[in-house]
């Protein structure tokens, strides 16, 4: 027979592993409707199933059933999901203008950059055996 700490011990973590999974469940069912949404084309649904699947996946690491870089990792793929297929729906006469970029004359106008001085002070430097 186990130790009572053990046996008491074994039931937590029994009822840990039936809550983290529950949570689990539930943060890649909502990535997954996010997912279905961003491939389904609709803006408004999938904007709302990204929101509530970023919120199911700082709740998880919130309560320490994911690592807080996990979470990181998967909202940052989910966004970048998101990010393309809206931009893949925008009109092209929407689109922003491009930045603009530095002439030949402005870069030409900046000084120089300054090279290090030489070394005059100080004992000079030995060399090592190869």
């Amino acid at each position: 027979m186990a130790t009572r700490s053990a046996a008491k011990a074994h039931r937590q973590s029994v009822k840990r592993r039936i809550r983290n999974r529950a949570i689990k469940s539930a943060t890649k069912t909502a990535v997954k409707n996010a997912g279905l949404a961003i491939a389904g084309g609709e803006v408004e649904s999938a904007r709302l199933s990204v929101r509530s699947a970023i919120t199911a996946l700082d709740r998880a690491a919130a309560k320490g059933v994911i690592h807080p870089n996990n979470a990181a990792r998967r909202k940052s793929r989910l966004l970048l999901k998101y990010n393309a297929a809206i931009a893949a729906l925008q009109v092209p006469g929407e689109e922003k203008p491009a930045p603009k970029r530095a002439t030949a004359a402005k870069a030409s106008a900046r000084p120089a950059a300054k090279k290090p001085a030489a070394r005059t002070t100080g004992a000079p430097r030995r060399k090592t055996k190869k």
